[in-house]
Formats: structure tokens, C-alpha cells, sequence
């Protein structure tokens, strides 16, 4: 029997939490609010076989690089193996991304707002060859402050790119504080509308929701959905907690959030 969504999604956050652990790595917290969107888009959405005809996602807020790489693995796209060698010397997978690594990951990511516009390009390029692909990327709340963004956003805009979906990662943390007090991006919604996009807010969390958001249709336009998330989520301890965009999962740490996930 197929799992439900939300067993999907806490396995994925089982291995971000045991690959946080073993590697001693930061961004747990940055990895853990953007699994649920990743689930419905791997399970749902994204459209992978034939596999040289599949839909692309882009993770641009690629210090999130161990949620993608424990839902390719749960969707059985990379061998569990592979994530035995995450951010390890002479290891296998990086802490961001690089598309020479593994099978899934389609560009090498790091730098913030890179991404989002390599996506944007992918789109235009499938249009001119009138492929029926689509182009789905993941973008940050903080992320959204950089420039190369909003270029973007005009770029999409005015070519077209109905074939391209952006989903903002919102969860109003970002390395220093809360995105809306660091550099206000308010009112984010009109601001993509007025960019000349088809915008839709929603419960980052809500698979129904996010379902419906990515089928919804834009008239011609880009898509941006606005998914307002929780860092850490499912968690409590690491939940809407700065300090997960830093520390480390400890053996305690461990212990401690997989008992909380081993609730199905």
C-alpha cells in the first residue's frame, strides 16, 4: 500500500536528521521546513519518466542540500548509499549542490539567486524548442532579498514562462533574524503580482494545498506560491528556532528528534 504523504515526509525528515548527525553539519533547520513542498512535488507533481524528457526542480537555496538529497533517495531516484558520503572527505554528496554528484541534483548551487535564474533560462530553453517540460524551483524567503531575483522575476514575466513555478520557502528565519526585519520584502504577494506573475499564498505544510497550488492555472504566466513554512518543522525543539540554521544535531539531538518522528 502507497505510504501517505505525511509518512513520506517524516522519513525524509528522519534521514536529514541522521545525516545532520553523522556529519556534523549546519541547515537542518533550513532543511526541514522545505519537506513537505519537496514530497508533493517528488510524489505528486514532477512528471520523471521518460527520464530524459522529465520535469526539472532546482533547489536554489541549496544549503538545504539534505532535503533533496533524502527525498531522492526516498523516491528511489539515487541508492541510499550515496547518502553515506554527505559533506564526509573523499565523500560523495556536498553540503551544496553540485550536479556532477548524483543523479537529480540538475545544477550546481550555493551562491543565492543563482538558482532561481539557471531555472528560469531551462524554461526559456524548452519553450524555444517547444518541449512539454516544466521547470519548478525553490527559492528562500531571504533569498528573495537578492537582486538577481527580481531580475528574474522581469525576465519571466515578460517572456511568458507558464511553463515555470517558483515556490518560496517561507518560514521568516533566515542566518541573522527574521526575514521581514532584516530586509523587508512585504507585501511579498502584490510585489510578484506587480513583477507581472501568477502568485498564490498557502500553508507551506498543507500537501492538499500545495497539491492544488501547483495545478492551478496561471493564464499565460509564471507561477510563485508562497508557501508560509515553519524551520525545524516537525521537530519542536528546532521549531521557528534560529539557532537550527547553525547547530549542530548531537547524539541527544538525535535521539531526542527521532523519537518525536518515529510517531506515525
Amino acid at each position: 500500500m502507497e505510504l501517505k504523504k505525511s509518512q513520506i515526509s517524516k522519513e525524509i525528515r528522519k534521514t536529514i536528521i541522521e545525516l545532520a548527525n553523522k556529519s556534523k553539519s549546519p541547515h537542518v533547520g533550513s532543511s526541514l521546513s522545505c519537506v513537505d513542498i519537496l514530497t508533493v512535488l517528488y510524489f505528486d507533481v514532477l512528471n520523471l519518466q521518460p527520464w530524459e524528457n522529465r520535469d526539472i526542480f532546482i533547489l536554489s537555496k541549496a544549503h538545504a542540500a539534505m532535503s533533496l538529497y533524502s527525498t531522492l533517495a526516498r523516491r528511489g531516484i539515487i541508492d541510499e548509499k550515496l547518502l553515506n558520503g554527505y559533506y564526509q572527505n573523499e565523500g560523495t554528496l556536498p553540503a551544496h549542490l553540485d550536479r556532477f554528484t548524483a543523479k537529480g541534483v540538475e545544477v550546481s548551487a550555493g551562491s543565492l539567486g543563482h538558482g532561481f535564474n539557471m531555472g528560469l533560462g531551462m524554461a526559456f530553453g524548452f519553450k524555444k524548442k517547444k518541449q512539454d517540460r516544466k521547470v519548478y524551483t525553490l527559492i528562500g524567503d531571504g533569498e528573495s532579498q537578492e537582486g538577481s531575483i527580481w531580475e528574474g522575476a522581469l525576465f519571466g514575466s515578460k517572456l511568458g514562462l507558464d511553463n515555470f513555478t517558483a515556490i518560496m520557502d517561507y518560514n521568516n528565519l533566515q542566518g541573522y533574524g527574521r526575514a521581514r526585519e532584516l530586509c523587508s520584502f512585504e507585501p511579498v504577494k502584490s510585489k510578484w503580482q506587480a513583477f507581472g506573475w501568477h502568485a498564490v499564498e498557502i500553508g507551506g505544510h498543507d500537501f492538499n494545498a500545495l497539491k492544488d497550488a501547483f495545478c492551478e492555472y496561471t493564464q499565460g504566466k509564471p507561477k510563485i506560491i508562497i508557501a508560509h513554512t515553519t524551520k525545524g518543522k516537525g521537530v519542536s525543539f528546532m521549531q521557528d528556532q534560529l539557532i537550527w540554521h547553525y547547530y549542530i544535531v548531537t547524539d541527544e539531538h538525535k535521539k531526542k528528534a527521532l523519537l518525536e518522528l518515529s510517531d506515525i
